[in-house]
């Protein structure tokens, strides 16, 4: 089998992973590339640039037969593997040809989680040190390797990540029988313990080398397993307190596997994947906790609304909230208004009182937020206390032609990318 032919089984096998991000890092010194620069995989930093990655699979072998996964044991596709050297030059001149500005780098486990591991290290360690590649390198890290190996991840790697995959122990028993969810905290832990410490250490000493400098993150799999949107947002709010993960990314079950143990879906969850997203913007950037979004009563996250939307109209003694008076944590509460638009507003009240006209100058989505603020004690929404009301006002912004979508597909996701680009909630 030649590299081309490996490249692109390789490839196709790493679609599945969600957690492919840039951000956060700045590798100084001489060599070639520039981790900090924007620039085969579109990924987006923290900042909105589009950088492009080579995400492979250094193999799609694997020893563990899970059964969501395209590349399980039984799963009879062509297999493949690259070698450390293929890797590491490979990703030279794709960069060369500014085809790409960095790797993400997963794998299959083959023999073992330390023999994996210690061939990716070796491809990683190569292109640091024999190419001087100083562009972005995500790399995951595998569940079961040795505590050694996974220290040496974060001084080759700006972003390390240990994929969850599944959101309880007892789903991981049923669909991943040879993981559990002790053998994949104890290493995100491990990271977050050391990427902590050489944080402190360069604060003192500014030579110490940078250890993933653009930190951890976790993939969870939705609508393989039953466990709630609440039990998801739940453990997403736990891993960014206690491993201060940088992101948790959500993938929508996609069923391509036969298995009796996984549930008949006709199509991915995409649009509860989306509002998953959703909330978990809040939880990051927008000061909410699971327990405001979600509930034992009410554990699903609703698909006609956003998250911020649904609180605010199970809120509604809250609004509306005079603008010109309101603190920015209360602001950054109200749909339609995003943390650029309520910094926005911050500073341009300071200058003159803000009229309703002015705030879609300032960014605001006025289609949610006319119900849920005042402004100069003008009010242009409808009767506050009428939520039911809202909501019809509200659907009927999304199917402005006044016909009834059955599915509200297309709306929806006209409405999640714009949610994207522009961050308003």
């Amino acid at each position: 089998m030649d590299l081309q032919q490996k490249l692109e089984i390789l490839a196709d096998s790493a679609k599945y992973d969600a957690s492919c991000a840039s951000s956060g890092s700045n590798r100084g010194g001489r060599g070639t590339g520039a981790a900090h620069q924007s620039g085969v995989c579109h990924s987006w930093t923290a900042d909105g640039r589009c950088v492009s990655l080579l995400k492979i699979l250094m193999t799609n072998e694997c020893v563990y037969d899970c059964a969501y996964c395209v590349n399980r044991r039984s799963n009879d596709a062509p297999k493949a593997i690259l070698t450390p050297d293929e890797i590491a030059g490979l990703t030279f001149e794709f960069y060369k040809r500014n085809y790409i500005e960095g790797l993400f780098l997963s794998s299959g486990i083959v023999v073992s989680p330390d023999r994996t591991m210690e061939l990716m290290l070796e491809a990683v360690r190569k292109l640091r040190e024999t190419f001087h590649f100083n562009g972005y390198v995500h790399m995951k890290v595998i569940p079961g390797a040795d505590q050694r190996l996974i220290d040496q991840a974060g001084l080759w790697a700006d972003r390390v990540s240990v994929n969850i995959e599944l959101p309880s122990d007892k789903s991981l028993r049923l669909l991943a029988p040879g993981k559990t969810k002790d053998t994949v905290l104890r290493p995100m832990n491990r990271l977050a313990q050391q990427i902590a410490a050489h944080k402190d250490e360069r604060r003192s000493i500014k030579s110490s080398p940078a250890y993933a400098p653009a930190g951890q993150s976790t993939q969870l799999i939705i609508g393989a397993t039953p466990e709630t949107d609440r039990e998801i947002i739940k453990l997403s709010e736990a891993l960014y307190g206690k491993m201060a993960l940088k992101r948790v990314y959500y993938s929508a079950f996609v069923p391509i596997m036969k298995d009796s143990r996984l549930p008949a879906l006709r199509e991915p969850p995409l649009l509860r994947e989306h509002r998953l997203y959703q909330a978990d913007w809040l939880l990051r950037f927008y000061g909410f906790t699971a327990d405001e979004l979600l509930d034992e009563a009410h554990p699903a996250l609703d698909l006609n609304f956003d998250p911020k939307t649904v609180w605010a109209l199970n809120n509604l003694d809250k609004f509306p909230l005079e603008v010109n008076k309101a603190s920015y944590e209360e602001i950054l509460r109200v749909p339609g208004v995003g943390v650029t638009s309520a910094k926005r507003i911050l500073r341009a009240r300071r200058a003159a009182p803000l009229k309703l006209e002015d705030l879609r100058k300032l960014g605001v989505v006025m289609k949610r937020a006319i119900y849920f603020v005042t402004a100069g004690g003008k009010y242009g929404g409808i009767k506050k206390d009428s939520g039911d009301a809202i909501k019809v006002k509200l659907l009927e912004h999304k199917n402005p032609n006044g016909q009834l979508d059955l599915f509200g597909q297309g709306e929806r996701v006209k409405e999640g990318l714009e949610a994207t680009v522009t961050g308003q909630l």
